[in-house]
């Protein structure tokens, strides 16, 4: 059995207003994640993803790569157990 897991990813760089959260989510749901991506403050993006946890990998990997909108600087994340109450993956 797949164990289930949440993703809880801060992105830095140039990750706002360049379609991030959207190419976010896209990858998420092609993947069959739930979850979302926000916007911080600082200029961040978080996410928070649920599902396999090799799912939740290969969105990770996807991020580290170099095919993203804006500029990726770096990735920090930590995961947890699912928590659950997603529909889908939303762009907050």
């Amino acid at each position: 059995m797949h164990e289930h897991v949440r993703l809880t990813a801060w992105v830095r760089g140039r990750v706002q207003e360049v379609g991030f959260r959207w190419w976010t989510r896209s990858r998420a749901l092609e993947i069959g994640l739930v979850g979302y991506a926000g916007n911080l403050g600082d200029g961040r993006v978080q996410i928070v993803a649920e599902g396999a946890r090799e799912k939740c990998e290969r969105l990770l990997q996807l991020l580290r790569e170099a095919d993203t909108p804006g500029r990726v600087d770096g990735v920090t994340e930590i995961w947890a157990a699912p928590r659950a109450g997603y529909a889908g993956f939303a762009v907050r």
